[in-house]
């Protein structure tokens, strides 16, 4: 899930997982594979780099605790 800021401001949380293009239209233009189109004030390097860091911790998986605390 990415984070981001409408154009007014407004906070939006976007599921990466339905995300089909990104553009520079200059505003930055999220469309969905639904065709729901986002504009958000985030730029594209910003949003790949959310992008990143989101799928970096799904494929670290869990972290576990152990009684030990290790």
């Amino acid at each position: 899930m990415l984070r981001l800021s409408r154009l007014n401001g407004q906070e939006i949380v976007v599921n990466l997982e339905v995300v089909a293009t990104l553009e520079s239209t200059p505003d930055t233009a999220i469309t969905l594979t639904n065709g729901v189109r986002y504009l958000v004030r985030e730029t594209i390097d910003e949003v790949l780099a959310k992008a990143v860091d989101y799928r970096r911790r799904i494929l670290a998986g869990p972290v576990v605790v152990t009684d030990d605390g290790v």
